[in-house]
């Protein structure tokens, strides 16, 4: 007889450990946002995103289709959390007022540097080692309006060579993988010390705490 270990959990976020990814999108007055979001998820050669209907990275997909979607390694965890208080909307909706502020140059904000895309405007984030142009192909609003499905067609696929499988077209994952969220647990140095990244909604945020035995 195998006993049950399973309990009834009722979590607050339905995510259970996936990539981070910043995308960046074209404003209105021609600038760049830049946004991480942790809903993408791949099919064939499409790209699915899940966006918050409110997130400038919303409105500049309705209005101007293309994209890059620049998956971040894990040591660019802090400019991601740099990333996570900001918002490309101005006026800053109600609704984010509390936790977010307007941030017109995301990438000087979070220490990262714009490079020109081949095909797409937005530029791609160079130091994220996977960069996809695409261009999204459907909103589909959900959650009772709270969110889009955004279905994206990669147009072009941007590697860094020492994470492609030599003479190949693949990602080698022993030799990379992408920043993984919303929760990793990391030991340090020392007895019983842990470093907890814990992430919730939006934003990505950190503890560090002793943990003793």
């Amino acid at each position: 007889m195998t006993t049950d270990t399973h309990r009834v959990i009722r979590p607050s976020i339905l995510y259970f450990g996936t990539p981070v990814v910043l995308l960046t999108t074209e404003n209105e007055d021609g600038t760049f946002n830049l946004a991480p979001i942790s809903s993408a998820w791949a099919l064939g050669q499409h790209i699915v995103l899940g966006l918050g209907s409110e997130s400038q990275t919303a409105r500049n997909l309705a209005a101007r289709s293309e994209l890059v979607i620049n998956v971040a390694s894990p040591e660019l965890w802090e400019q991601v959390e740099r990333l996570a208080p900001l918002t490309g909307a101005d006026p800053v909706p109600e609704s984010k007022r509390a936790v977010y502020r307007y941030e017109p140059d995301k990438f000087a904000a979070a220490g990262l540097t714009p490079t020109a895309s081949h095909i797409v405007k937005p530029p791609r984030v160079a130091e994220c080692a996977l960069q996809l142009e695409a261009r999204a192909r459907a909103l589909t609003p959900g959650g009772a309006g709270l969110f889009f499905s955004v279905e994206c067609e990669v147009l072009r696929v941007h590697a860094d060579e020492s994470i492609v499988v030599p003479g190949t077209h693949h990602i080698d994952p022993a030799l990379w993988s992408p920043l993984i969220y919303p929760r990793t647990v990391t030991r340090r140095a020392g007895p019983g010390a842990w470093r907890e990244r814990v992430g919730e909604g939006p934003h990505m945020t950190h503890v560090t705490y002793d943990r003793t035995p």
